[in-house]
């Protein structure tokens, strides 16, 4: 697996330029975040896809001519038409490449592995790479004060092959409620509104927009939620669990979901302080991390869990 993230950090300081009435002190508080990533005006999703998916190569001990299959997580790709999934096949040299994209916004990632993992038991690949790459600055409102500091860019990948070896991905749990359609969303960009108003009338709609007070409610059962099914699949208890790796939404939100199933918040990797909320590559990144960091142990037991727009949920288990 490895990571990505942009050099160009951008702390709360900038942020609250447009938010007088509110401090430093007050934005930690409420979302965990003190600083995020910035892609700079000339990098791509693609070149930090690139960049992660190389890390991921080398700590497999494999080139990317032993890949046969790219599924690329993202909300926001570098253009609609070829798959962002293609560009990245091309860069990495490996053009014949089953490759395609997905969309289950911060559940992305997991609900990518899912699809990889059977495509690997069906045959029909040997060797995926598994990737995220997002641009949430791109499509933050500065002025918005529910979105302006949770979203960063970043990347995240993850080879899969049927092999012996490496850690052991479990079945991912995927299920969503549609009824929350409205929470989380960008109307803007699709077939129904391709482009903004010459007069820029409807510029916010090519923003993403959220409703705070649902998505905190919904999150943080959702997250128990797949946590608890994980658990109950996998014929586990939560003293079992060595590690929890989210998809970094808010540090309130996986504070309230730590009380909630009984696990210990200090068994949650947490990366949003420094990367924010990078949607699909959340979870990648944060896992990237750890493992740089050297924090799992061989056999250590790890549940990834998200919740995205849609809504889309995720959970599964991963042994080290």
């Amino acid at each position: 697996m490895g990571h990505a993230a942009p050099a160009t950090i951008r702390a709360n300081s900038e942020i609250l330029k447009a938010f007088p009435h509110r401090t430093e002190d007050e934005m930690v508080r409420l979302t965990g975040i003190k600083e995020r990533r910035h892609a700079a005006d000339d990098e791509s999703a693609t070149d930090l896809a690139v960049i992660a998916v190389g890390h991921a190569l080398l700590q497999a001990g494999m080139t990317a001519s032993q890949i046969d299959g790219v599924i690329m997580a993202t909300i926001l790709p570098d253009q609609p038409v070829p798959a962002a999934a293609s560009a990245l096949a091309q860069r990495l040299g490996i053009p014949h490449a089953l490759a395609f994209d997905l969309n289950a916004a911060c559940s992305g990632w997991l609900y990518a592995l899912e699809v990889g993992r059977a495509l690997i038991l069906a045959g029909t690949a040997k060797n995926l790479i598994v990737v995220t790459a997002e641009l949430l600055s791109r499509i933050t409102n500065p002025q918005d004060h529910e979105t302006a500091f949770l979203f960063g860019d970043g990347a995240g990948a993850a080879i899969l092959t049927a092999g012996a070896g490496g850690h052991r991905l479990h079945r991912m749990g995927l299920s969503g409620d549609a009824d929350q359609f409205d929470s989380i969303q960008r109307t803007g960009g699709g077939a129904r509104m391709p482009w903004p108003e010459v007069a820029g009338g409807n510029i916010d709609h090519f923003y993403l927009q959220m409703n705070g007070t649902s998505v905190f409610k919904h999150a943080v059962i959702g997250f128990a939620e797949q946590i608890e099914q994980t658990l109950a699949r996998e014929n586990l208890k939560p003293d079992d669990i060595a590690w929890i790796v989210p998809h970094q939404a808010n540090a309130r939100i996986l504070n309230a979901v730590s009380k909630r199933v009984g696990i210990p918040f200090e068994k949650f990797v947490m990366t949003i302080s420094k990367y924010g909320n990078t949607s699909a590559a959340s979870v990648s990144m944060a896992l990237g991390w750890a493992a740089e960091e050297g924090i799992f142990n061989d056999g250590d037991k790890i549940i990834f869990c998200s919740v995205g727009a849609g809504l889309t949920f995720a959970g599964g288990l991963l042994v080290w």
